[in-house]
């Protein structure tokens, strides 16, 4: 089984596909300006490495509708499938939601007709069957949403100040990786290009027949050092082949 396997992950050539997202240009609220550079430069280094990639900056709720439901329609049984989101995230009832551009207004009743379960995507990208999914999100940030059913005196169990994401479930044959641990906020970058995670992650894939997870281990012990362990990243992996290189030299990458 384990040489079938192996064989599996390193037959040729297979088709590479991402999805990178950018939104920076929030009408309320804190804007991200390495929102957009993350992804630009994320795009770079995929297409470099031989993926197709769709790279999409400040979507309202009704693009990222539409360019989700395209990009699903594109995939085949034996891609190699990539989505990277740079932004405002939050965690809301127990669900992970991606803030679109248009967030003016919205609180937590809101969020699941005007902001994209993250975990909704992640489900219909493996629905698709591809060779693997890697979902990447850095969008561990501090981000304010407004209960509107409280009152000064209710107990409000969703925290106002949402930080950070929830732990999410991966389907066989994807791998997760946030930019910092469930309930944690991630650094957005303290004046430099790029936040942290999508730093190290831009410094590791580059790299020739790395698997997967050994980049990721390389990224976390990165921003481990630099951040002196104030932030972890963290990672869901339920892989069912080895050797998932995205830089991979055989296949002329």
């Amino acid at each position: 089984m384990a040489n079938r396997t192996t064989a599996s992950a390193s037959s040729g050539p297979r088709r590479k596909l991402a999805l990178v997202l950018g939104i920076g240009e929030y009408e309320e609220g804190r804007k991200l300006p390495n929102a957009e550079n993350d992804a630009n430069d994320m795009s770079l280094v995929l297409e470099g490495i031989g993926f197709i990639v769709t790279k999409k900056l400040h979507l309202t709720y009704t693009e990222m509708r539409h360019v989700l439901v395209d990009f699903d329609a594109s995939i085949r049984s034996t891609d190699m499938v990539l989505f990277y989101f740079a932004g405002h995230g939050t965690q809301w009832e127990n669900q992970n939601y991606l803030i679109p551009k248009d967030n003016a207004g919205i609180d937590g009743a809101d969020l699941k007709k005007r902001a994209i379960n993250a975990q909704d995507v992640l489900n219909d990208l493996s629905d698709r069957d591809p060779f693997v999914t890697i979902f990447l999100l850095d969008c561990c940030r501090t981000y304010h949403v407004r209960n509107s059913n409280s009152t000064p005196r209710a107990t409000n169990t969703n925290n106002p100040e949402s930080d950070g994401l929830k732990a999410m479930n991966a389907k066989a044959g994807a791998l997760i990786a946030f930019a910092c641990a469930p309930g944690t906020v991630a650094d957005d970058g303290n004046g430099q290009k790029n936040g942290l995670f999508t730093k190290h992650l831009l410094r590791q894939i580059v790299l020739p027949n790395q698997d997967i997870r050994m980049i990721l281990a390389d990224v976390t012990d990165g921003v481990m050092e630099e951040s002196t362990s104030k932030q972890i990243p963290f990672l869901s992996v339920t892989l069912r082949h080895r050797n998932i290189c995205l830089c991979d030299q055989n296949s002329g990458e």
